[in-house]
């Protein structure tokens, strides 16, 4: 059965261990299972403190990230290794066991051009090496595919997929694919085929709105999202990723340029009750 968990996003700007602290507690009142970590910078984060937090809202956490400039996989493959290992230790520090996200490419870098075989078979060999240190941690790593606007290496589940499944073949047996509902509106065409085509894959489910507010309050049709997941057998976790807060780091890559129009207790209670709901009427729960 689907877990339902909330990204950080929804009621802070930034990590640090008063607003991370606080979130937490937040998304403990609010319901949710677990809240996923925004790791832009492992370095600084304090897994003690927020190791207490956790616990005493009753909570698991799962970890997200972007590579940040000058660790584009497919250009430094060393360096981005480098900077996701620091991310699985940081996430080992609060007991999560699950690092998703942009793990393979710097949001916002754009080349001007399709990737090549090249770019795609360094990050496939990169993230063999990343997945046996997941491995070495009990870790699962998952690969976010994100729209054409954000990067040009994967944008669509099919993209993921192929990859996945060729870090598969070479030995590591710990690695998914990470899908997200606001970048599958703008690449997909539709909702649930792309889902049911990569239930082989697909282990952890971004259920963000097209706009990134409150869901079931945009274009996103959340009816094909939870059928595919139904018939793709999917029992990953579900997190509701609305923006109530702009992270400085992200702006300028996910051009997030203003606050949607309703407050995080509203994101966050709302939300949960259309994912819940959803996910009932499909038979999910």
């Amino acid at each position: 059965m689907p877990s339902f968990g909330a990204h950080a996003f929804l009621w802070i700007a930034d990590w640090n261990v008063e607003a991370g602290n606080r979130a937490i507690r937040a998304a403990g009142a609010a319901g949710f299972d677990f809240i996923e970590i925004p790791l832009l910078r492992p370095q600084e984060f304090d897994a003690k403190a927020h190791k207490q937090a956790l616990a005493d809202a009753g909570l698991t956490a799962t970890g997200s990230l972007v590579l940040p400039n000058g660790a584009h996989m497919p250009d430094q493959p060393q360096k981005a290794k480098d900077f996701l290992v620091r991310a699985l230790d940081a996430l080992a520090g609060v007991g999560g066991t699950y690092l998703c996200g942009c793990i393979a490419y710097n949001l916002g870098y754009l080349t001007g051009s399709p990737p090549t075989a090249r770019e795609r078979q360094v990050v496939i060999e990169t993230l063999v090496d990343v997945a046996a240190e997941a491995k070495k941690r009990g870790m699962t790593i998952g690969l976010e595919c994100c729209n054409r606007y954000e990067t040009y290496l994967y944008n669509t589940l099919a993209d993921g997929r192929e990859t996945v499944l060729a870090v598969r073949e070479l030995g590591a047996d710990n690695i998914e694919l990470h899908g997200d509902t606001y970048h599958m509106n703008i690449e997909e065409e539709g909702y649930y085929k792309p889902i049911v085509a990569a239930a082989d894959v697909l282990g952890y489910m971004h259920m963000s709105e097209s706009h990134r507010g409150l869901v079931g309050s945009g274009t996103v049709n959340w009816d094909e999202v939870f059928r595919g997941l139904k018939d793709a057998n999917f029992t990953g976790p579900l997190v509701l990723e609305s923006f109530a807060a702009i992270n400085p780091d992200l702006q300028a890559a996910t051009k997030l340029w203003r606050p949607p129009n309703q407050p995080s207790d509203v994101l966050a209670g709302e939300g949960l009750k259309v994912l819940r709901d959803g996910a009932a009427k499909a038979g999910l729960l």
